[in-house]
């Protein structure tokens, strides 16, 4: 997938495209059906499927402080975004300025202009334009007027909408499990590899810990099982106890610290690797132990539970 950062990024020879528009934070299932419909259009008319979407995420602009951490950072959502098929995606740089464009300018210069549409698929709650005043039949308007069709996606889920919020509500809760059916995927999150106390070590089960600077809603304080995955996602795929929390035990952390403990491998050296962690299953919460022959007794626990969780065989 190509990525254009600023439509100066585009190529001259551009002839058309079908574009879709969002922020597609996490791009869960209901994400997926906008930019699955996005994709077939645009193989039908035999042009790029582009997905425009902004960084940093317009409520951190308008917001800053204030916004609940996003599921996914930017390169896991460019990640994802072309996992769907997307071809390629501009990434436009969210500025007040960009914000205070019309509806109608939004559209002629990035659009009509910019990407040359054929065709823009979106979401029925679709906003856009200054004040989020543009809605669906604002840009079947304005389509109508520059030569571009507009395909509306009506909403999809089971028993509520698919989305973000609630992706993020249950991430928070610690049930990964239901979060991964509103994202149609395990939740995630990225990170280098930092030095930590070294205690997961001194006990036998060596963690990963990543650094405060990841990316990714951090789950609810527990243990769960789940995968860690090498090389910026790209290599191996390692089965893994992953804790979150402040290790009560030892009282002496104040942050809350993620850390994976890949099971059956004491041999790893991943200190300054960018990896991404994957929860599948919260295990247990937090809890505090007397003592650390009880705590280290409660971890093989952990792994074989993890294993069967994840249906791997003890190593």
């Amino acid at each position: 997938m190509q990525v254009w950062h600023g439509i100066e990024q585009i190529p001259d020879g551009l002839s058309g495209s079908v574009v879709t528009i969002g922020n597609f934070d996490g791009v869960h299932r209901g994400h997926r059906a906008v930019l699955t419909a996005t994709t077939e259009r645009a193989r039908a008319l035999g042009v790029p499927a582009v997905a425009l979407t902004f960084d940093p995420h317009p409520a951190q602009v308008h917001r800053p402080g204030t916004t609940p951490p996003l599921l996914t950072g930017l390169t896991d959502r460019l990640a994802l975004l072309a996992e769907v098929g997307i071809d390629a995606t501009l990434v436009l740089h969210y500025t007040l300025d960009l914000a205070a464009l019309t509806p109608e300018a939004f559209v002629t210069g990035y659009l009509r202009d910019a990407l040359r549409a054929r065709a823009v698929v979106v979401g029925h709650d679709t906003r856009f334009g200054r004040g989020n005043s543009g809605d669906q039949h604002t840009m079947a308007a304005l389509g109508r007027e520059h030569g571009f069709a507009v395909d509306v996606v009506a909403d999809v889920g089971v028993d509520r909408r698919w989305s973000s919020s609630w992706a993020r509500e249950l991430v928070e809760s610690g049930d990964v499990a239901a979060a991964a059916t509103v994202l149609g995927r395990p939740h995630r999150m990225r990170g280098a590899v930092v030095r930590g106390q070294a205690r997961g070590r001194d006990l036998g089960f060596p963690t990963a810990n990543l650094a405060p600077s990841a990316t990714g809603t951090i789950p609810a304080d527990g243990v769960y099982a789940g995968w860690l995955r090498r090389h910026a996602g790209t290599g191996e795929r390692l089965p893994a106890a992953i804790s979150v929390g402040t290790n009560p035990t030892f009282g002496d952390i104040a942050e809350r610290i993620v850390e994976a403990h890949v099971i059956g491998r004491t041999d790893l050296d991943l200190y300054d690797e960018e990896v991404v962690v994957e929860f599948v299953e919260r295990l247990r919460p937090t809890l505090r132990y007397e003592g650390v022959e009880a705590l280290v007794a409660q971890m093989r626990l952990d792994v074989t539970d993890a294993l069967a969780v994840l249906g791997e065989s003890a190593v």
